[in-house]
């Protein structure tokens, strides 16, 4: 049976022309790569190297053996990988969604109901969502609209309004509503990884420019110290985010803003995925 560590040895011996360097480089005696170039010429069964007193080089059989052996490598190395990818993929659940406060509502209840699974997540657009959801390369979607399809089974997740978040000495804060129209042309501090709430203020704000922040500790200073108007949702209002005596949240009225939320899993029986799990128990508690 041919032996990995001898097809690399011999790979190497190829590459630098000498049994001391092979033995160098693998931290062996040289009598030891020297077995090993024998144990691989017996495994093949044939002649791989022209020896003389004093030198080995390979012959043209030998060369052959040594492209051979690096694609075995190059396929174990490709088992290896898959093999643990597939045992990761049936220990991990993958979230993708549209807005992250029903990422973030889902993963607590994944966590607390999945304990000895791993979980991971993304934000995207609707249209990444919708695509992983259907290449199986999600376990759970969260989109804001409903699917028509039977190979998914889909609930009403949650709502999520927007607000206009600015200080209370801005010239927007003597509005009770507010409505793109009325606030486009107007700068926003706006967080990255907003999901499909990016691209509505983008599309509907042309006139308006946006400090991008990536980082949340540096958003939070910003809207505590800049009089710049920033978004914020009721659901993020109801974990105590805003500052109230120095804020205000004023509502926004458009109909795109005012979103319900849908959590899809696809069905067992219409996954061809040998590792595919079954979470559509989930939607029972």
């Amino acid at each position: 049976m041919l032996d990995l560590n001898e097809l690399e040895q011999l790979i190497a011996f190829a590459d630098t022309g000498t049994l001391s360097k092979v033995a160098e480089d693998f931290h062996i005696s040289t009598p030891s790569v020297t077995r090993s170039m024998k144990n691989v010429e017996e495994a093949f069964g044939v002649p791989l190297f022209h020896r003389t007193k004093n030198r080995i080089e390979l012959n043209e059989t030998g060369s052959m053996a040594v492209e051979y052996a690096r694609k075995v490598l190059d396929e174990a190395e490709h088992a290896v990988r898959r093999v643990r990818e597939y045992d990761a993929r049936r220990k991990t659940i993958t979230v993708k969604s549209c807005a992250p406060a029903p990422l973030w509502k889902l993963l607590m209840q994944l966590n607390g109901r999945y304990p000895e699974m791993t979980v991971s997540s993304g934000i995207g657009q609707n249209e990444e969502v919708l695509e992983a959801l259907k290449r199986q390369e999600c376990d759970f979607a969260i989109l804001p609209f409903m699917i028509q399809d039977e190979h998914f089974v889909i609930k009403e997740y949650m709502k999520e309004k927007l607000f206009v978040c600015v200080p209370k000495n801005h010239e927007l804060a003597r509005y009770k509503e507010l409505s793109f129209q009325i606030i486009n042309g107007f700068n926003f501090l706006l967080r990255s990884e907003l999901g499909f709430w990016d691209t509505i203020c983008r599309k509907k704000m042309p006139a308006s420019k946006f400090l991008v922040q990536t980082d949340e500790f540096t958003m939070n200073e910003l809207i505590k110290s800049s009089s710049l108007p920033c978004f914020v949702t009721d659901a993020v209002m109801s974990q105590g985010a805003i500052d109230t005596e120095k804020r205000v949240a004023i509502p926004m009225t458009d109909s795109e803003v005012n979103v319900t939320f849908y959590l899809a899993v696809r069905r067992k029986k219409a996954c061809a995925s040998v590792c595919h799990k079954e979470y559509t128990s989930f939607f029972d508690c």
